[in-house]
């Protein structure tokens, strides 16, 4: 395991992650056509050989967030507005009509079938999205800045999604208590944060050793809502009669208001489909399409079908379907697997915000943080204990705040489809430059998932009052701490590079002037190569001598997951023919650790770098640092300005971030204004 920690600091010369304007060619069509890749056939090695352990383990790690819905989308609908959806035929199948229509239009044919084929080397979510949309269109010339206005909102969305899932996950699945033994109702809340308490704990430890049994587990979990549908269609077999969309045009029709109000509660049997996306580069496109087709779409689709025939059977029910589906001696133990279930839905959005934290880094959008790799193997297994003590306590506010299962759906709709249309609007770009689409094609796909979605994004924010500001509040605040860090980085290095002067002309002056030469390699971290490290500057000003090789290295983040090795180098001697002093380029993907000693010994393996000249293993690192200093300049605000500086005194270290030794770290510099 290696442990990389924090330290306060000023903000450091240190390379600057940056996006990629790699041309797009036809063989990026082929890599979005590609039905597996490399990163998917190691997740087969990992969890089992064969297309059977891939859908086992998509299930436990896919499907749990979407897999829970049923726990309290169905009875959300019918406690809406004073129970305004009625228990009657009509509303009831019109309900189900729309929860039907709603996951396959949606995730069957929206995510599963095409939105998946637009990978970003392997990779899914809204951010390798926007990657993918961001290139293609830098290839033709056109502005990228909105798309990635579109993706940084698409990441705010999900932070909100992150606070929001496991507060209404785990008291859903609590609340079943209130249903098996009535008297324990009092028990919920402080349950509930005992094992949300209990499962941040745990995140330290990674989720290697548990991910095994998240598998089976949500196995037995989609069974046991398939056998529980299957018994309330027998009691009500009527019911299936609400598979026809007739009846979600019908209630449309007959109650266009009342249908507005209920959409926003109805998106909830949706909550989770930018996971499958997401989530893609774990296991490839096959495992994750036959456990939807073959295991989850059947049990969701016969669970709500049975729920719904208990409803019209039984119009009490609406106050808790889901559990009262289940004989009184299965309600105690399902309280249990419900439990499991979602502790397993709440971990997947909470590795999903690792995840994104750290690509959000890389590609320059929130400052380093510190990285706990907590496998030896698998590298997405990561752990980041700000962004996981930032989740747990707004997770805690959150849960304490609303209390119950029912009020929390007010709010978790907003965030889930803003992603939606966001991922929509993406996808189309991606449909019109990469696939070719006809202009006819792009207007169906518009109409038919985006007039769908901003539908329901529209009946949920009628809810803001409700609860719909709290996702809309974190949006606002990540958006605000992303925009402001992307912009003081930008001021602070525009300030610093006058500072820095040409790196060629500095070179130039170092050989007229022949300096001593010390033995050794001396790496400087800088973000390019036009301009001159502040510490070689500071190194030469004040010991008057040089290291017998001088590497200056340049580490940008580019627009893709992961950069192969082969592609990831090159060596730039500065145009002079003494090659003791050159500047080396190492590309990361946005999903790669960003350890620059493990790249210089990679490099220096392939033979990019001359052993005998560069000696990568006993090499010093002079890192340039210095304060920064708030003045009264124009280009951002001063509370802006305030918040820049706390987030870069409060960033990781540098040497940290970089993996840099610390036994052979020298910092140098001098202030910065921004």
């Amino acid at each position: 395991m290696t442990t990389r920690p924090k330290a306060s600091g000023s903000a450091p010369d240190a390379p600057a992650p940056k996006g990629t304007t790699t041309t797009a060619t036809a063989t990026e069509a082929t890599e979005a056509e590609r039905p597996t890749t490399d990163k998917a056939k190691r997740a087969a090695k990992t969890h089992g050989a064969g297309a059977g352990g891939l859908v086992l383990a998509a299930l436990g790690i896919v499907f749990g967030d979407i897999g829970t819905s049923p726990l309290y989308a169905l009875q959300t609908v019918f406690s809406i507005d004073n129970h305004a959806v009625r228990p009657t035929q009509g509303d009831v199948y019109g309900v189900i009509s729309m929860m039907f229509w709603s996951i396959t239009l949606i995730v069957s044919i929206k995510y599963i079938s095409i939105l998946m084929r637009a990978d970003n080397d392997g990779e899914g979510g809204v951010m390798a999205l926007t990657a993918l949309a961001r290139r293609l269109y830098a290839a033709r010339g056109a502005r990228t800045g909105p798309l990635v206005i579109l993706g940084i909102l698409g990441v705010c969305l999900f932070y909100g999604d992150s606070l929001i899932t496991p507060a209404i996950s785990v008291l859903s699945a609590v609340e079943g208590v209130r249903v098996a033994a009535p008297s324990l109702g009092h028990i919920v809340v402080p349950v509930a944060a005992v094992i949300l308490t209990a499962l941040f704990a745990v995140q330290r430890f990674g989720t290697g050793r548990v991910g095994a049994l998240f598998g089976p587990v949500m196995l037995l979990w989609f069974g046991a809502l398939a056998a529980a549908g299957v018994a309330g269609i027998i009691a009500q077999p009527g019911v299936l009669a609400g598979l026809s969309p007739t009846y979600a045009v019908f209630f449309v029709v007959d109650h266009p208001v009342l249908a507005f109000i209920a959409m926003g509660a109805i998106v909830l049997v949706i909550t989770g489909a930018e996971a499958l996306y997401a989530d893609m580069g774990h296991f490839g496109r096959p495992p994750i399409r036959r456990a939807w087709f073959f295991v989850v779409f059947p049990a969701l689709v016969l669970n709500y079908l049975g729920q719904a025939g208990l409803i019209l059977r039984h119009p009490q029910s609406v106050s808790s379907p889901f559990y009262l589906l289940f004989p009184s001696w299965a309600q105690l133990p399902m309280v249990v697997l419900a439990t499991g279930a979602t502790v397993i839905a709440s971990q997947a959005v909470i590795s999903g915000a690792f995840s994104l934290s750290r690509q959000a880094v890389q590609l320059g959008l929130l400052p380093p943080v510190t990285v706990r790799q907590t496998s030896e193997h698998e590298g997405g297994q990561i752990y980041l204990p700000g962004v996981n003590a930032a989740l747990f306590v707004g997770v805690l506010a959150v849960m304490l705040t609303f209390r119950s299962a029912e009020r929390l759906a007010t709010a978790y709709g907003v965030s889930v489809t803003g992603a939606l249309v966001i991922d929509t609007v993406l996808m189309l770009v991606v449909a019109r430059v990469l696939w070719r689409w006809q202009p006819w094609k792009l207007a169906l796909a518009a109409v038919a998932f985006g007039g769908v979605e901003l539908t329901f994004l529209s009946a949920n924010l009628s809810k803001i009052l409700h609860g719909g500001w709290l996702p809309l509040l974190i949006a606002i605040l990540v958006f605000t701490v992303m925009t402001t860090w992307r912009r003081g980085r930008e001021i602070v290095a525009g300030n610093r590079r006058k500072q820095e002067g040409s790196l060629r002309e500095f070179v130039q002056g170092l050989y007229e002037r022949d300096l001593p030469r010390v033995p050794g390699t001396a790496v400087f971290p800088h973000p390019d190569k036009e301009t001159t490290p502040l510490a070689l500057r500071a190194n030469v000003r004040h010991n008057k001598v040089l290291h017998d090789s001088v590497l200056i290295v340049s580490a940008t983040a580019e627009g893709v997951p992961h950069v192969p090795v082969d592609e990831r180098f090159t060596v730039d001697p500065l145009g002079f023919e003494d090659d003791r002093i050159q500047h080396l380029s190492i590309r990361f993907g946005f999903s790669d650790d960003p350890d620059i000693p493990g790249a210089l010994e990679q490099a220096s393996a392939a033979d990019v770098l001359d052993e005998g000249l560069v000696d990568v293993h006993e090499a010093s690192y002079f890192l340039s640092r210095g304060p920064i200093h708030r003045t009264r300049a124009p280009g951002m605000a001063q509370w802006r300005k305030a918040l820049f500086l706390m987030l870069a005194r409060n960033a990781a270290d540098p040497a940290a971030y970089f993996g840099l030794p610390v036994d052979r770290t020298v910092t140098m510099g001098q202030p910065v204004d921004v």
